[in-house]
């Protein structure tokens, strides 16, 4: 027995030799020169550190709103300002922010797969919820890619308004092709190509830490021009403010026209007086623009919607599986010669099997169009809308915030006479359409 157990022994130890020596005979791969892919969906906080984002967000935003509406304070914004650039800014290093948080829902509700955090959610929509109540107080001082440009600015230039008008629908652009991207899976672009978040975080890309300088750069000339030309949540909230019950005004009392916040306001947030029409004038106004709004909406509607969804399929190479696609194609057609890029050396290792990646390429085309085609519609009745309102002004007697615009950065209540003599500032009050020199 025990001269069968050595020779059973000996059979096992011969079996498992090559396991055994398996190392010596194959040398790991070296993996010195490897390069971590970066991840197109950004890693999950904990939840104890989201929460209290959540509650420093709300706190911010309580006394932002109370700044801009009871406090008429602009000492108080820039102190507020300081605080959530060091925290949400600096501390936090910018993520995860309200901003960027629009790819997160997007994915969310595209993709069943993709949980995401109750944190995350309320960081999106408690701005939203402020607007609709007292208009954009988040911009005021609690997001810090406003702060850092309103902390900056020290010479603003007057923006020509047609130049303003257009430049406005970039953030509507960037919106709509962050949402497409993320909703698809294809990449993170807002965060991707944020200009600040390189800053705060003291590293990344160099191309993105140069944008950054360069938009700091132009911040000291022109107010917020990120804000104004870029954010895409901040199109959103520009939307939401415009249905607020409390919203900043400009004096407290009569206006006497001096004009001192029109020059005081670097962002092109504040509508001059406009004649008041009679009764019968305002209907007429009204009838046009009800024709204006029927024939305008529809077509914008459909033309954007055609143009959304070519830009989704033009946008595809974007998404990995898409892009994957386009080589495969190209290489059926002899477009592509040795040596192969990675995607496509990948795809014949593991069996090159052709029908199941046009299978998900056709699936992601009608993904992309679907999505490009409801996108470019919202796109195209907002722009209508925009249209709309400018033809068609609301008419005001006196200065007025653009509720839309203003983002509560209390500038113009230092400017006015009136605000200062309520505030036991003694100045002399210029008469009706005067100048106070």
């Amino acid at each position: 027995m025990r001269r069968a157990a050595g020779w059973i022994m000996l059979v096992c130890l011969l079996a498992l030799a090559p396991v055994a020596f398996g190392v010596e005979r194959f040398p790991p791969p070296d993996f010195t020169d490897h390069k971590v892919p970066h991840l197109v969906v950004p890693g999950p906080e904990t939840r104890g550190v989201g929460w209290i984002d959540v509650v420093v967000l709300s706190v911010g935003l309580l006394w932002a709103s109370w700044l801009s509406l009871k406090g008429r304070s602009r000492r108080g914004v820039v102190v507020l300002s300081i605080l959530s650039l060091l925290y949400f800014g600096f501390w936090r290093r910018g993520c995860v922010c309200a901003i960027g948080s629009i790819q997160n829902v997007a994915l969310g509700l595209a993709d069943p797969t993709y949980a995401v955090p109750l944190s995350v959610v309320a960081l999106f929509t408690l701005p939203l919820v402020v607007a609709l109540v007292w208009g954009r107080s988040f911009c005021s001082g609690v997001c810090p890619h406003g702060a850092i440009q309103d902390l900056v600015l020290v010479k603003p230039v007057k923006v020509p308004t047609w130049l303003d008008e257009v430049l406005r629908v970039l953030p509507w652009i960037h919106l709509a092709a962050g949402v497409l991207l993320a909703a698809t899976g294809g990449m993170f672009l807002i965060c991707k190509y944020d200009p600040f978040v390189g800053i705060f975080r003291m590293a990344g890309p160099r191309v993105m830490l140069v944008a950054g300088v360069a938009m700091l750069v132009l911040s000291m000339f022109v107010g917020r021009p990120y804000c104004r030309y870029l954010c895409p949540y901040g199109a959103l909230l520009g939307v939401a403010s415009r249905f607020a019950r409390w919203r900043p005004t400009v004096t407290p009392g009569a206006c006497t026209q001096c004009r001192l916040c029109e020059t005081s306001c670097p962002f092109g947030a504040l509508n001059p007086p406009q004649p008041v029409a009679t009764a019968r004038e305002r209907v007429a106004g009204a009838r046009r623009r009800l024709v204006l709004l029927v024939v305008l909406l529809p077509l914008a509607a459909w033309g954007f919607a055609w143009i959304g969804g070519r830009a989704a399929l033009l946008s595809m190479p974007l998404h990995p599986q898409g892009k994957l696609a386009a080589l495969v194609a190209a290489e059926a057609r002899g477009e592509i010669s040795p040596p192969l890029p990675d995607e496509l050396l990948a795809f014949h290792q593991h069996g090159a099997d052709l029908p199941a990646a046009m299978s998900s390429a056709m699936a992601l085309e009608k993904r992309f169009l679907m999505l490009g085609r409801v996108i470019g519609g919202l796109f195209g009745l907002v722009i209508a809308l925009k249209l709309a309102r400018i033809l068609f002004p609301e008419p005001t007697p006196d200065y007025e915030t653009d509720s839309g615009r203003c983002v509560s950065c209390a500038r113009c209540f230092s400017a006015c006479p009136y605000e200062l003599l309520r505030r036991g500032v003694p100045v002399a009050v210029p008469e009706k359409g005067g100048r106070n020199g």
